[in-house]
């Protein structure tokens, strides 16, 4: 089977689990990014030599890469990039909202501490000192961003539940899982602002529902927000333009190929 040949990168000093953990991020990067071709055995030797680290690190960040479903082995050793199609993608979406549905219901039932809660509260003003202006720019955009992952991350950790973050953080690594996955599918057009505020009002009633303990209407919440992104996954498909602006499209498998 082809290999891909990789440029090498500067060298780091990094040790032990900071250097797996970095080359596992920057190896993710290099998969959504369509950098290693799927189907194609990833060249463990040229990983080590672009990464600039030994291949115990490399090893270890390509099986947890595969543990989070972006690789896949071979039967004779070593590992291909996944191809994602539109059903598999559904599902990693899905999946999402059922557990950050369940977040924050354990977030309203059980109640969720004082600074989590200022840290939600300062993500929805934040949010919507930027959604103000009736059109956005790009730097509006990669606030937005920052803070809607922010968001997420917080709703998280209001469960209270370890558990559900690392099931909520193994989840959204999946490239089209991302609460940020879809957002710059809406970056310019005239309709870019509308989505966001939609997203914005869920947001607000999460919050709502999970201050006033009502543990149904916070789970409904979050598992109605996961349809914007069902809903941004198929006009993307349907355009050319958006699958060049979707990361990690070239993962996709297309139904007509």
């Amino acid at each position: 089977m082809a290999t891909a040949a990789l440029p090498r990168e500067p060298e780091s000093d990094d040790s032990g689990g900071s250097q797996t953990l970095r080359a596992q991020l920057r190896l993710r990067e290099l998969i959504v990014n369509g950098e290693i071709t799927p189907n194609v055995r990833i060249p463990e030797l040229a990983l080590v030599e672009r990464l600039g680290v030994s291949r115990t690190p490399v090893r270890a960040a390509l099986h947890k890469l595969q543990e989070e479903g972006l690789l896949e082995a071979l039967p004779g050793g070593g590992f291909v990039v996944r191809e994602f199609g539109e059903t598999d993608i559904h599902d990693a979406i899905e999946l999402r909202g059922t557990l950050e549905g369940l977040a924050a219901r354990l977030a309203a039932e059980r109640g969720a501490g004082a600074l989590v809660m200022a840290g939600l509260r300062d993500c929805l003003a934040r949010i919507d000192e930027l959604l103000q202006p009736q059109s956005l720019d790009d730097a509006s955009f990669s606030a937005y961003v920052e803070q809607n992952g922010r968001f997420h991350r917080l709703l998280a950790e209001a469960s209270g539940s370890a558990l559900v973050q690392r099931q909520i953080e193994r989840a959204v690594t999946l490239p089209f899982a991302s609460p940020n996955g879809f957002v710059l599918l809406r970056a310019s057009g005239p309709h870019a602002r509308d989505t966001l505020v939609v997203a914005q009002q869920q947001h607000h009633c999460v919050v709502e529902a999970i201050q006033q303990r009502e543990g149904a209407r916070a789970e409904s919440v979050m598992r109605e927000h996961a349809r914007i992104a069902h809903r941004n996954l198929r006009e993307a498909l349907q355009s050319h333009q958006g699958l060049q602006q979707l990361p990690g499209a070239r993962l996709i498998r297309r139904a007509d190929r």
